[in-house]
């Protein structure tokens, strides 16, 4: 049986030979210099010899990236004209920048503005994202506080800010949304803006006796005290801080590494006390 298989196998192969086209034998390989010994046909056009086009330049229609956000923009221009015919009386102006909305309230219109944002059914924005603040020491009204609200019926965001002082209240929104418990405590912690009808307005990040509010721009980047571990102690103590130099004005294009100025030394005359002097040794009388 299997020598049978043989024969017929042998003989299905020398049927097939004649049919094989003829390739030459230094064409049997995929290399450039066999190709190119291969004769072409003279209608078929040589990729490899034929002049090439010259690359043009690519060109690209000047597109504007806030023109992606015109629909929108138009949108929230409508709306914000449509909460400005609302209470006109309570929002001072809006402003719409890509897909943002802004309004601009005084601070005695918080609560007004805050309820209709979240009561009324063209608006619900029933979630208070964050509260936050911003320091402007050059305005009247140096602190700018931000609102950012959030509706999930409709998708939409919107921004609210207000302004404030040392001496000027903000009220609190917790009787509106409980989220803003935290955020208003830490404005007044990092900015000094006092929230009335706050039910535990105090820090929340700073440590027990801190004083000062330290997102302030004349509060000063090293602060005012320092905590270290006492070793002698055994606990941690609070000290005024201690500058290994006296502060360099780097602006104006001065060297980093040369003082502007005499400076002076900050540091009190009682700041620590000295450090005791070692113990002499007495010698013992020799025996």
């Amino acid at each position: 049986m299997a020598t049978k298989l043989g024969r017929s196998s042998r003989a299905l192969a020398s049927a097939l030979r004649p049919a094989r086209p003829s390739v030459p034998v230094n064409a049997r390989c995929f290399s450039a210099s066999a190709c190119n010994n291969v004769a072409m046909p003279a209608d078929v056009k040589n990729m490899r010899q034929a002049p090439r086009d010259h690359p043009k330049k690519l060109e690209a229609p000047l597109v504007n990236p806030a023109d992606k956000y015109q629909t929108k923009a138009d949108d929230l221009h409508r709306y914000g004209s449509w909460v400005m015919g609302c209470l006109p009386k309570y929002i001072q102006q809006f402003s719409v920048w890509k897909d943002e909305l802004v309004l601009y309230i005084a601070p005695s219109a918080v609560i007004p503005v805050f309820t209709f944002l979240k009561y009324n059914t063209a608006a619900e924005f029933t979630q208070c994202s964050t509260v936050t603040a911003a320091d402007f020491p050059t305005r009247d009204q140096r602190f700018e506080v931000v609102y950012n609200l959030l509706s999930v019926r409709h998708n939409a965001r919107i921004r609210v800010k207000t302004y404030a002082d040392e001496a000027t209240p903000v009220p609190s929104i917790t009787s509106l949304y409980d989220g803003a418990n935290w955020f208003e405590r830490e404005v007044y912690d990092l900015f000094g803006v006092f929230f009335v009808g706050h039910p535990d307005l105090r820090r929340i990040m700073t440590d027990y006796g801190f004083e000062g509010h330290p997102l302030r721009k004349d509060f000063p980047l090293t602060g005012y005290t320092e905590i270290r571990y006492d070793e002698e102690k055994k606990r941690v103590v609070t000290e005024p801080l201690e500058l290994t130099q006296a502060f360099r004005n780097f602006e104006g294009g001065s060297s980093a590494w040369e003082p502007v100025g005499p400076g002076t030394d900050r540091k009190p005359e009682t700041f620590k006390l000295p450090t005791a002097k070692p113990e002499e040794k007495k010698e013992e009388p020799k025996k």
